[in-house]
């Protein structure tokens, strides 16, 4: 089923998809950093700001700058020169996030998008998705 319209929504309804995106492109920086840092410590047993520098594409300035938001905000915990640790409210919210990556990634596989390209379109997807449709794609996967 199809669903096509050339009508336009209400102004008060566009405004509250377009204010819904933005803010979930406000949390998407965080939700990348702390669903990393966790990799980093399942997979090294550490995450360090080289690493995410490495790995997120960006200046270790510009990494600090958020691990600083991140610390503030009580997702992280670090000392200068030592390793980043998640608290237990970063570990929450890094799992929650694998979880909808995985939902997701799930999802796409099985529509037949290949791995490597459904892993890239999960990760923008993960964090625009509404609750509803993430329980959607839920009952589509094994």
């Amino acid at each position: 089923m199809s669903h096509k319209s050339n009508t336009m929504v209400a102004p008060e309804t566009q405004a509250q998809w377009f204010t819904r995106v933005r803010e979930a492109r406000q949390t998407e920086t965080k939700e990348d950093y702390v669903e990393l840092i966790a990799d980093l410590i399942a997979n090294h047993q550490e995450a360090r700001l080289s690493d995410l520098s490495a790995r997120m594409g960006v200046s270790g300035a510009t990494v600090s700058k958020v691990l600083s938001r991140l610390k503030d905000e009580g997702y992280i915990e670090s000392q200068p020169y030592r390793s980043i640790f998640l608290t237990d409210k970063g570990e929450t919210l890094a799992r929650a996030c694998k979880e909808r990556h995985q939902i997701i990634l799930d999802f796409l596989i099985r529509l037949g998008v290949p791995a490597d390209i459904a892993e890239f379109d999960a990760e923008g997807i993960e964090h625009h998705i509404s609750a509803e449709t993430l329980d959607i794609f839920k009952k589509f996967t094994p």
